[in-house]
């Protein structure tokens, strides 16, 4: 191994050598890359078989592998990035690499140098047009596979750069995968799936690696194909398959202080796209007032918010928009929340890596003694979620769009009930999500 990485260390230095002379853009021009990496390879091969001190390659697709992830990949990380079962990877030390697989993290052996490190940040910075240094030692960037970046340099870290990607999986596109993967039952599935299809206003809570962005994508693909969807986000992480969306994010200030947009602007420039949903990736400071704001004009949406259950979750966003200003008053923030949130669904990471559904909650709309009241209409017992047999207080968002949830929670609550038998106008459980009901499409 050692040898084949030797040879593929002077394959790649004669490549960087030819792209120097012919003054290519590999970035932008890949096929180049594998062109000239495929020819100094043929190359190398034939002389190390002609006698001398060159190590001779064993497996030239490996070695080829490698010298394109040293060229336009990221080097000694890339076999991370196309192991679909690797979620994240973070570097606390060039001699501290580790990985995080099924939600459980692992020390890896790969061993890089300071150089190396800042290296890798570079190029995986180069398409996003941020930077990081002194001025800004913090740098928050999508890739353009999607995946996540974060780095923070010293002297803000005590010595080496801190580096974190978080992958965002491809394999779960709707509810139906997550019912797979156990993470929810198919009454609480189709139940959101339903809750989409009437424009709730929909808040996902959670911890950090709970599922959160993973449970509002699945959501969110159960959407009507005619809606407008409108996402904000500090960075691009949600990726929707919908046919009519819009993506936006953040951008920092450039190195005069200007130029910076907010979650905020954001939020105000997506009201004016014609939007049928607006999704705010996350909720952490003031923007919270603004999203309360959209909602609260009719507008369906949904944000994920950081907190330690549902109800908290509630609490923390009727605190948020008291960020905006002093002129904003809690008299103000807490009824709002509570008439303008429907359903607040709870994730969260179990021991072992698994991440499911733990909670979905529904606002009545009613506050009390300053504390917005609000119902469970799915729970954990033990280690399984199931309806509680309330019913959502808000049934007039589900009978505007035609649909009645009634018969699907009684059913998950009586299994003996047939949950195909709706009302009149009430379209039938999805198959694909609940196995009991019946062959028919649900109509757009």
């Amino acid at each position: 191994m050692a040898a084949m990485l030797s040879a593929a260390s002077l394959i790649t230095a004669r490549v960087r050598d030819r792209v120097r002379a012919e003054r290519l853009d590999l970035h932008r021009d890949p096929a180049a890359a594998d062109r000239l990496a495929r020819e100094e390879l043929r190359r190398y091969a034939e002389r190390s078989l002609g006698g001398g001190t060159l190590p001779v390659i064993d497996d030239e697709a490996q070695t080829l592998g490698e010298v394109l992830a040293g060229l336009v990949g990221y080097g000694p990380l890339q076999p991370y990035f196309d192991d679909p079962e690797v979620e994240e990877i973070w570097i606390n030390a060039p001699d501290a690499v580790f990985i995080a697989r099924g939600g459980v993290s692992e020390r890896t052996a790969l061993e890089l140098t300071d150089e190396e490190v800042r290296t890798l940040v570079e190029r995986m910075l180069q398409s996003t047009g941020r930077r990081v240094d002194l001025s800004s030692p913090f740098v928050d960037a999508s890739l353009p596979d999607g995946s996540r970046l974060h780095v923070v340099i010293p002297d803000v870290t005590r010595r080496h750069w801190s580096v974190n990607v978080r992958k965002f999986s491809q394999r779960i596109r709707d509810l139906s995968r997550l019912v797979e993967l156990g993470s929810l039952p198919p009454p609480a599935a189709e139940f959101l799936r339903m809750s989409v299809l009437a424009g709730a206003n929909i808040l996902v809570s959670g911890a950090t690696h709970s599922g959160k962005t993973t449970l509002m994508g699945a959501m969110l693909a159960g959407a009507r194909p005619s809606e407008r969807i409108v996402t904000v986000e500090e960075t691009f992480e949600l990726d929707l398959s919908a046919p009519d969306v819009v993506a936006m994010q953040c951008r920092s200030a450039n190195l005069e202080g200007s130029g910076e947009i907010s979650l905020r602007r954001l939020i105000k420039e997506a009201l004016r796209m014609r939007p049928d949903r607006l999704v705010v990736g996350e909720v952490r400071e003031a923007e919270s007032l603004d999203l309360l704001i959209a909602l609260n004009s009719g507008l369906p949406g949904m944000c994920s918010i950081h907190a330690n259950s549902a109800r908290d979750a509630l609490v923390k966003l009727a605190t948020l928009p008291l960020l905006a200003g002093r002129n904003i008053d809690s008299s103000f923030v807490v009824p709002t929340v509570a008439s303008a949130i429907d359903l607040v669904v709870h994730c969260e990471l179990v021991r072992g890596g698994r991440r499911r559904v733990a909670e979905i909650v529904a606002p009545t709309g009613d506050v009390v003694d300053g504390s917005i009241e609000a119902e469970s209409i799915f729970t954990l017992r033990g280690d399984e979620l199931t309806a509680t047999g309330t019913l959502p207080p808000r049934e007039q968002v589900f009978a505007r769009a035609g649909l009645d949830p009634r018969p699907l929670l009684r059913s998950a609550v009586n299994p003996a009930v047939n949950p195909a038998v709706t009302l009149a106008g009430n379209p039938p459980v999805n198959p694909a999500v609940h196995p009991s009901a019946g062959p028919r499409a649900v109509p757009a």
